[in-house]
């Protein structure tokens, strides 16, 4: 394939990432702001899947995740040698996979959505229930992971230091506000708040990361 075919193939798929990254929090912002009964700051993303309008979010998670999975194979045709080119986009292309996953195994009701289910933990754990939490654990883990093999890729690089501490912060800030929505999940605090916190600076974090991407290909192509 020609230089400047190729260039352009590996910059749509990158385009992939931004559309995925940034997509993905605009509909479940909206889906949440207009659903009725569903409280934002205090309910988690996934419930968004259950009810009569659950298509809405549940095709937000597959076609971001294949989204994501694009920029993966983006990314690997980008970073062509040096650390973290094949274990950064892996780890991606996994982020990507646990996205659809959690969109294919619908979460179950629970925390008082929708209304009338229990305000604590669901009273039937299923098995879709069970499989939607473990690709939501390796949603969440393979990006934290990613943004830690990029911060080594780019401390080891002249003039990258900036995005080696955006990505560290990042890497320890999507864990961070994760555990801390598990814990106000419990204790009914703003559990929504922040897990959407957790959700924004690692989704934003794969859209900037493929912008960035792009432009230095579209530099080293001129």
């Amino acid at each position: 394939m020609p230089r400047n075919r190729a260039d352009e193939l590996t910059k749509s798929l990158l385009a992939c990432g931004v559309l995925g990254g940034f997509g993905f929090i605009a509909v479940f912002l909206i889906a949440g702001a207009i659903r009725p009964y569903y409280r934002p700051l205090y309910h988690h993303v996934s419930p968004l899947s259950l009810g009569h309008d659950g298509w809405i979010q549940i095709s937000n998670f597959v076609v971001t995740g294949i989204l994501i999975i694009a920029c993966a194979l983006g990314l690997r045709r980008a970073l062509s040698s040096g650390r973290g080119s094949t274990w950064g986009p892996i780890l991606v292309g996994m982020f990507g996979l646990g996205l659809i996953g959690a969109g294919a195994f619908v979460t179950d009701p629970g925390f008082g959505y929708p209304p009338g289910t229990s305000s604590g933990v669901p009273t039937t754990i299923t098995w879709h229930g069970n499989l939607h939490n473990l690709f939501s654990l390796v949603v969440f883990a393979s990006l934290a992971a990613a943004c830690f093999v990029f911060t080594r890729r780019f401390y080891s690089e002249p003039r990258d230091g900036k995005w080696a501490m955006y990505s560290f912060v990042t890497g320890v800030a999507v864990p961070a506000f994760l555990v801390a929505s598990s814990v106000a999940l419990f204790t009914g605090g703003y559990a929504g708040l922040f897990q959407r916190l957790s959700i924004g600076a690692g989704w934003l974090w794969i859209g900037l990361l493929a912008i960035r991407t792009t432009r230095r290909l579209s530099r080293a192509s001129d």
